[in-house]
């Protein structure tokens, strides 16, 4: 019996040292890790993004019809208007409508296919930005589970900010643009000058474009910091940065187009609007809780970052804590940086066959989006859409001055009806937004100043507003005609 267990012993030696076992385990490893793979890239770069893309939140704020309408106007008229043609309080002033290319590609996919089509375009995005930040994980993950967890980490924190608008079309922009820094720099040399193109549509599509250029001179700080060629590195990366400057001037607008990000952050109003206020735990819990994670692993893992690198982190998360808009851009540039950081700079063993799961994906890709245009999709009654109290209003009203909400302008404006204010808050300046956010507050005397100068006729404010409801209750004149759930409009005598 003894030496039936010492046969036995040795049969399984022999079969342990069998040099042919080893290749059938790697095998077995390889299709394991292929499967993984797959099923990652069907989870996290398509079917999360078409999740989020078809959800009801992306339409949650009045800008996304207003947008929606000046790609109309471009593409009725063949042009870019320079005056405002969509409200009576501005009406032939001046406009600079900077993001026009985004604003013409969501009218163009609501021509086509309606708010389907609009979720279509955003569910591409998506699913581009996903893509990019996944395969960059992927090439210094150990484990096909943690650009999984990056996109997860990545969602949280953007979810908030998921709105048909131009900045949602910017991002896959800007981490693409993160991955053609990196790429550069791990060839030592600056991206080709034809590569500055990619600013000019990002200018063309988004205010944004000027964290590209500060993404691009950091990158080109570190490339010169740590050449041995010093010279030549900063001869590089100086035309390139020139090409940049000169790319983001290519644009509807030229120089004034260039400049107009900068001259918005000095406006006095910005406090008033949700996402240039600070940032809060109350109001974006999974943005602190998602940075609280990552600075708890940055402690633990102690990434190689580099000076430089680091420094734009804190950048942007400076820019993220003094105004809630830029968490989404601390994220990215967060999700495009980290995991090289994590893993110090050593690429990963090939897991799966990446280029196949890129080519499933991008088939992937084209299939879901095009089903996402054609399954019907309908915002719901609200304040930010609220199509059932605006078509409630009678024929005779609709071409009077009115006073409406602020989130209630860009529905008007798709509408057809000429706003007193909207979410072009850039446009109309200080003066004009500061009163309307004293009528907001209730002001009377601020009532009776807007309806002498402008001759309003009607109103249209959401439930929410309780102090301007209050004031036009009891402001003699003025009596309810039309109201549901989301809102009221009132006339005046």
């Amino acid at each position: 019996m003894a030496d039936e267990r010492r046969s036995g012993r040795a049969h399984v030696a022999e079969a342990v040292a069998d040099p042919a076992a080893e290749p059938l385990a790697q095998k077995r490893k390889a299709g394991s890790s292929s499967t993984l793979l797959l099923l990652s890239v069907l989870t996290g770069v398509l079917l999360f993004p078409v999740a989020l893309g078809s959800s009801q939140m992306i339409f949650n704020d009045g800008d996304v019809s207003w947008h929606i309408a000046t790609g109309q106007w471009i593409l009725q008229h063949h042009a870019i208007p320079r005056t405002d043609p969509f409200s009576f309080t501005w009406a032939g002033k001046p406009w600079v409508p900077i993001e026009w290319l985004a604003e013409v590609i969501y009218a163009s996919a609501y021509s086509f296919a309606g708010y389907s089509g609009v979720s279509g375009v955003v569910t591409a995005a998506l699913i581009a930005l996903n893509g990019i930040v996944f395969f960059n994980a992927l090439r210094w993950s150990r484990r096909v589970s943690s650009p999984l967890v990056t996109l997860v980490a990545l969602d949280l924190v953007l979810i908030p900010m998921m709105l048909a608008r131009p900045h949602l079309l910017a991002w896959p922009i800007m981490a693409g643009w993160i991955w053609l820094m990196l790429w550069a720099r791990e060839r030592n040399r600056a991206p080709p000058i034809w590569a500055a193109l990619v600013m000019t549509l990002w200018a063309n599509l988004h205010g944004g474009f000027v964290f590209g250029l500060l993404i691009a001179a950091a990158f080109g700080l570190e490339a010169v910091l740590s050449s041995p060629d010093k010279t030549t590195a900063f001869r590089e990366w100086l035309l390139f940065g020139i090409a940049c400057a000169v790319a983001v001037c290519i644009n509807a607008n030229g120089i004034e187009g260039a400049l107009h990000p900068l001259r918005f952050t000095q406006l006095e109003m910005l406090p008033m609007i949700d996402e240039w206020k600070p940032s809060r735990p109350s109001v974006t819990p999974w943005f602190f809780g998602v940075l609280g994670f990552t600075i708890l692993l940055v402690v633990w893992k102690r990434p190689r970052l580099g000076l430089v690198r680091a420094g734009l982190l804190a950048v942007f998360l400076a820019a993220a804590m003094f105004q809630a808009r830029h968490q989404a851009m601390l994220a990215i540039v967060g999700a495009m940086l980290l995991p090289e950081a994590f893993a110090h700079g050593v690429e990963s063993e090939q897991v799966g066959d990446r280029r196949v799961a890129a080519l499933i994906a991008i088939a992937g890709a084209l299939l879901l989006v095009a089903v996402r245009c054609v399954i019907p999709l309908t915002p719901e009654e609200s304040e930010t859409n609220p199509w059932q109290l605006i078509a409630s209003v009678p024929p005779e009203l609709r071409s009077q001055p009115v006073i409406n909400n602020y989130s209630m302008g860009g529905p008007l404006i798709l509408s057809g009806i000429r706003t007193y204010v909207d979410g072009r808050g850039d446009m109309y300046g200080d003066p004009h937004v500061m009163a309307y956010a004293r009528l907001v507050r209730g002001d009377t005397h601020e009532l009776d100043r807007t309806v002498a100068r402008w001759n309003i006729r009607w109103a249209i404010v959401s439930r929410g507003n309780k102090k301007i409801i209050a004031m036009l209750d009891h402001t003699p004149g003025w009596h309810r005609i039309r109201q549901n759930k989301v809102g009221i409009v009132y006339v005046r005598n």
